[in-house]
Formats: structure tokens, C-alpha cells, sequence
């Protein structure tokens, strides 16, 4: 029993490891896709939210959203966490898969993404401390208890809802927040026309935000293998094989349908349609086969393109694309466990639907009173000012590449005096 225990709980450390490299991911991805002004800020958030974030796992979230016996809805199993170290050594009546601790870094990697996905949506034009507001309570609070009602045992559970690593529970969760933050703050400066009409912001490193994709991808290694909770060579395999191939089929099906609609090769929108793949098989990669993984990656991926179109028509910015990556890709895989694989089946849809559902309320009814608080108390928004400036000087003092901003003020100084 202890070297299986041995061999389950390394697999799970390396998954962890894997899932703490996404951070980095989400991080080139972000400021590769906005601009050079704003890429300390960015970064800035995306520290905040993992270290911030582990340390309120551990103090509240693990025990709200694994609390053992509860009415399914709400339990607390107490501040910290606690020990199962004996007198005897490790307490392995704990889990055959993995230990205490495991368990609890490996989920707390999980809790810091939700947030994560909200940073890239709202980048650019929202205040640095009413975020970490919200992210104090979204990822203390609302991701744990809301995580409870399906991982920890809760009522989602029970009534047979299914999402293996986090369609909904992770990705849904911090969709939905995002969504609804980027609508009370509203659109960047030079976002939309006068006629109504979206204009481009491009990213200022492109390359760095595919470095952030490749990276993310292979941390969906982790976040996918891990969620097997155990070394299962037939089941791991399996699962790493159907992430990989919903990837690949969304980003083609995400570059063949934007290359059809807008007559050019986008590489953001290849990017974003790897991601949206991935999104979409992670609530049923283990219950898929090889075609079904890639019939769900090219749904997905032509998703993206739609969604993408969608939010510009409503008239909502979403810099890195977050929300149909998340969110509406969040929804389909959340539902394809329904529609393919061995769960398929009318019931098992309309199980999905619901839990869908249930989690779309929870979600924006507390991003909207968290997020409207703090828009009417302290403001979420920079001024005119300061969004113009950028975030960096205005907010944290200092410049991510300040060799190149020197030297291109000099140019511009130099050119006045010619001319």
C-alpha cells in the first residue's frame, strides 16, 4: 500500500507543479495580449492572486469547499488546516491516492486560476486594490463554497452533475465573474468607435503571449492528469491523450472558421481556439474517446471565433478574449458530458444544464454585489488619466521595459527638435 501511495502522490506533486506553471502561462498570455503600458499591473494581479490565494485556501477555502459531512449546501470544517500526522508518523487512512498535504496544494492551485481568469478580462482600466478586494472574497468565499457543491460532496453531487477538472467549477466560475466585472467597468478608451463599432487594441508582444499559451497547455497536463487523483497508467494516458487532441482540433477549427469569416490567418485567434479546446474537454477528458475529444475541441474552437464576435457586439472589452474562453467554452464542455462520451444521454444533459445554471446564478449575483459595492464605495475604475498614461507609472511607479521607453521618448523628443 505505501508504494502505491509513494507512486500516486508523486504523480499528483508533479501535476501540482504543472498547475502552478499555468500561472506563468496566464501571465505571458495577459500582457503579450495588451499593451506595453499596463504589463506591471498585470503582473502585478497575477502574483497577488497566487499568493494571496494559497494563503486563504489554507486558512478558509480548503475546509469550505471539502468540509466532510454537511447539508450540501454550506459547511465548514474550521480555520487552517488540519494535521493528520500521528505519533506514529503519516496517517495514511487519510487516501490510498495521495496525502493531506498533497490534496491541499494540489486544490489550491485550482482556487488561484478562478481569480486569474477575471485579471486578464479587466485588464487595462481597473483600480489595483478594489481587485484585490474582490479577490480576497471571490477566492476566500465564493469558489469554495461553490466548489463544495460538486468536488466536496454537495448537492450538485448528488443529484449527478459532472465536471472532472473544472469546466465549470474553475473556468465557468471565474467566466462568469469576469463577465460581469468587465460590464459595470466598461470598455477601454479607443475600445469601441463612435459608429459603435470595435477597433483593434493590439497586444504589444505577441510571440510572449504564445509562449503563454504553449506553457498553459502543458500545464493542462497537470490540471487534467491530476484530476484522476491517482497514477492510473490506463486512465492518465487516457486523459492526457483527449486533452491534447481537443487542444490541437480548437485551435484549427478556431484558425480555419476566423481565416473563412475575416479572410486573415489570426494568430490570437488560433491561440485562443488551443485554449478554448482545452476548456471544453476538461469536464469530461476521462469519459471521452480520441474522436470525441477532438468532435468537442472543434466545437470549441469554432466557438471562440463567435464568441469573441458576441462580446464585441454587446459591446463589452475583453482584452484577452477570457470570456469565450472560459465562460462560453466553460458552458459547452460543462454540457458535452451529456452529449459524448459515457454519461451521454438526455438525463445526464439536462443534469449539466442545471448544474450550469445553478452555477451562472450563484456567480453573478456575488461578482455583481461584491464588484457594485466597490464601484459605488471606492471606485473601480483609474481615471481617463491614468488609463491614457498606463497603470505602471501611475499605480506602481516603475516600467516593465524602461531601456525602451526611455529611448523612445528620447526619439520623439528628437524628432520635435527636428522638425
Amino acid at each position: 500500500m505505501e508504494t502505491l501511495l509513494t507512486t500516486n502522490n508523486v504523480w499528483m506533486m508533479i501535476c501540482t507543479g504543472l498547475v502552478f506553471i499555468m500561472h506563468l502561462g496566464f501571465g505571458f498570455l495577459e500582457i503579450g495580449l495588451t499593451r506595453q503600458k499596463n504589463t506591471i499591473n498585470i503582473l502585478f494581479k497575477n502574483i497577488f492572486i497566487l499568493t494571496v490565494g494559497l494563503l486563504l485556501y489554507c486558512l478558509v477555502g480548503f475546509n469550505l469547499m471539502y468540509p466532510g459531512e454537511f447539508n450540501g449546501f454550506l459547511g465548514f470544517a474550521g480555520i487552517g488546516l488540519q494535521s493528520p500526522i500521528t505519533a506514529e508518523g503519516l496517517d495514511l487512512s487519510y487516501n490510498e491516492g495521495y496525502t493531506y498535504w498533497t490534496d491541499f496544494l494540489f486544490q489550491g492551485m485550482f482556487a488561484a486560476t478562478a481569480a486569474t481568469i477575471v485579471s486578464g478580462a479587466v485588464a487595462e482600466r481597473i483600480k489595483i486594490v478594489p481587485f484585490m478586494i474582490f479577490t480576497v472574497i471571490y477566492v476566500g468565499l465564493v469558489y469554495p463554497i461553490a466548489g463544495s457543491w460538486k468536488w466536496g460532496g454537495g448537492f450538485l453531487d448528488k443529484m449527478g452533475f459532472y465536471d472532472f477538472a473544472g469546466s465549470t467549477l474553475v473556468h465557468s466560475v471565474g467566466g462568469w465573474a469576469a463577465i460581469i466585472a468587465i460590464a459595470l467597468l466598461g470598455a477601454r478608451i479607443g475600445k469601441f468607435k463612435e459608429d459603435g463599432k470595435p477597433g483593434a487594441i493590439p497586444g504589444h508582444n505577441i510571440p510572449l503571449a504564445m509562449g503563454g499559451v504553449l506553457i498553459l497547455w502543458l500545464g493542462w497536463f497537470g490540471f487534467n492528469g491530476g484530476s484522476v487523483l491517482s497514477a492510473d497508467p490506463a486512465l492518465t494516458s487516457l486523459v492526457l491523450v483527449t486533452t491534447c487532441l481537443a487542444a490541437a482540433a480548437g485551435g484549427v477549427a478556431s484558425f480555419l472558421v476566423s481565416t473563412a469569416l475575416y479572410k486573415k490567418y489570426d494568430l490570437t485567434m488560433f491561440l485562443n481556439g488551443i485554449l478554448g479546446g482545452l476548456v471544453g474537454i476538461t469536464a469530461g477528458a476521462d469519459l471521452m474517446n480520441p474522436t470525441d475529444a477532438i468532435l468537442i475541441g472543434l466545437i470549441a474552437g469554432a466557438i471562440i471565433v463567435f464568441g469573441v464576435a458576441l462580446i464585441d457586439k454587446l459591446k463589452l472589452d475583453d482584452p484577452v478574449g477570457a470570456v469565450a474562453v472560459h465562460l462560453i467554452c466553460g458552458i459547452w464542455g460543462t454540457l458535452a458530458v451529456g452529449i459524448f462520451g459515457s454519461k451521454a444521454g438526455f438525463t445526464q444533459f439536462f443534469v449539466q444544464l442545471e448544474g450550469a445554471a445553478v452555477y451562472a446564478a450563484f456567480c453573478c449575483s456575488t461578482a455583481f454585489i461584491i464588484l457594485y459595492t466597490l464601484k459605488k464605495t471606492v471606485g473601480i475604475r483609474v481615471s481617463k488619466e491614468e488609463e491614457l498614461e498606463g497603470l505602471d507609472n501611475f499605480e506602481h511607479g516603475m516600467e516593465a521595459y524602461p531601456e525602451m521607453s526611455t529611448t523612445s521618448t528620447e526619439v520623439k523628443s528628437s524628432l520635435m527638435m527636428n522638425s
